[in-house]
């Protein structure tokens, strides 16, 4: 179960960061779910160094690092599938 939670979480957060960069992103579905994941993972590490990962009542702060990092992520490797050659 923790995976499935795992990948609705990648799904939401790679999708939140896609909404934040402009322009279009042609990456797929499976991309932006394994970055969201990615970024989730680093944003709670982040929020931990910085001791907001975990707060009273919603947890503002490290979702937004989550999206954050997962927008970085997204960023990065865009232009990268992008301009791949496809066979």
């Amino acid at each position: 179960m923790t995976i499935l939670w795992a990948i609705i979480a990648g799904l939401v957060i790679g999708l939140l960061a896609r909404l934040v960069l402009p322009g279009r992103q042609p990456i797929p579905l499976w991309t932006t779910i394994l970055l969201g994941i990615i970024g989730g993972l680093l944003g709670n590490g982040l929020a931990a160094a910085f001791g907001v990962a975990d707060t009273s009542g919603v947890d503002w702060i490290r979702h937004g690092f989550q999206v954050g990092v997962a927008a970085v992520l997204i960023a990065l490797v865009t232009p990268m599938w992008a301009g791949r050659r496809r066979i």
